[in-house]
């Protein structure tokens, strides 16, 4: 088995999205965090770009709506963020 560099880069968004689950778990992270959001994100990204040169459609599709949901929770927490507090 050959081991390429987009093998590694896969790797590295496997462990950010592994360690991003565990933090939520520990409750170091909330789930409405925008760094939760950031942090999956990219690792269903660097996932998406290993897949480019070693293609399994379903990993494909698992890891392109993790990456939507991912944008979706971000611009939800950039919104929540940006909206000022009642008082």
């Amino acid at each position: 088995m050959d081991y390429h560099w987009y093998d590694i880069v896969g790797n590295i968004g496997v462990i950010t999205i592994l360690c991003c689950y565990l933090l939520l778990q520990t409750e170091k992270m909330q789930s409405h965090d925008l760094q939760f959001s950031l942090l999956n994100g990219l690792g269903a990204f660097l996932i998406l770009v290993s897949l480019v040169y070693e293609f399994n459609m379903s990993a494909f599709l698992v890891e392109f709506f993790w990456l939507v949901i991912s944008i979706i929770g971000s611009v939800k927490a950039l919104r929540k963020k940006s909206t000022p507090n009642p008082v």
